[in-house]
């Protein structure tokens, strides 16, 4: 796999969002470096959720910016944001019931297709090289993220922590400058989860991603984050190194317990 061109960095400021009379994020900001791993943490009903659907657009502030480099994020539509380099995997897996891991991953270059519907339908010769780049694109990253025996297999027929990396893989195939990453080794087994986070680890330290990362299991934020934002009742109560917010007490009484 080829390293990605620098991403820009990713700049929250004070983002505001509410929903009839509630305040879902109450002025949260953020920033999150080129090339790291940049965790969201807190309890359930922290605002994490909000905070992603906020990046990639499906929901819209009330006040606030996001910036991903010299570009406004805030308020364009979720394919915009798409095209501009931000690509989400979702808790749930949503992968198509009978399509195979390569036509799955397949999906994610639709975005940088540039042959139109008749020159494919025609099968011109520009069309066939660039569905040949796209193939072998989808092959080099399914290697990457230890998938490259199951490309002709449906999928939905792989075990959980495989499809979850068919989740990733599909996002990365957008070749996105940030990757949101929303827990990510939720439900899987030991071995999964480590396996999941070495790849996590790779995206980060082979291919130059940033990555924002939503995840409950603070074995694997404390390993993977360079950074770590605490969320509690929608505000931002800590943000900085695990370590440092291992041991601020704030985030000790809303969030992670006494330091054992």
């Amino acid at each position: 796999m080829v390293r990605v061109t620098a991403p820009a960095q990713l700049t929250v400021r004070d983002v505001t969002v509410r929903f009839a009379g509630l305040t879902a994020l109450d002025g949260v900001s953020f920033t999150v470096e080129p090339g790291s791993v940049h965790a969201v943490i807190g309890p359930n009903g922290a605002g994490k959720s909000t905070t992603f659907n906020v990046l990639s657009g499906v929901c819209r502030a009330a006040s606030g910016s996001v910036r991903l480099g010299g570009t406004e994020l805030t308020g364009l539509a979720p394919h915009r944001i798409a095209a501009l380099g931000v690509a989400r995997t979702f808790q749930n897996l949503a992968l198509p019931p009978y399509a195979t891991v390569a036509d799955t991953l397949m999906l994610g270059r639709h975005r940088l297709t540039r042959a139109g519907f008749l020159a494919a339908g025609l099968r011109l010769p520009s069309a066939a090289r660039e569905a040949r780049a796209h193939r072998e694109r989808v092959r080099e990253i399914a290697e990457f993220i230890g998938l490259e025996g199951e490309l002709d297999r449906p999928a939905s027929a792989l075990p959980y922590g495989q499809q979850k990396l068919v989740e990733l893989g599909r996002a990365l195939c957008t070749e996105p400058q940030v990757l949101l990453l929303d827990e990510p080794v939720a439900g899987m087994t030991a071995d999964e989860r480590r396996r999941t986070a070495a790849v996590v680890a790779g995206v980060r330290d082979g291919l130059g991603i940033s990555i924002v990362l939503v995840e409950h299991d603070m074995g694997v934020v404390m390993r993977l984050a360079d950074a770590v934002t605490v969320l509690d009742f929608g505000r931002g109560i800590a943000d900085g190194s695990p370590a440092e917010v291992q041991n601020d007490p704030a985030v000790v009484q809303a969030y992670l317990g006494a330091p054992q």
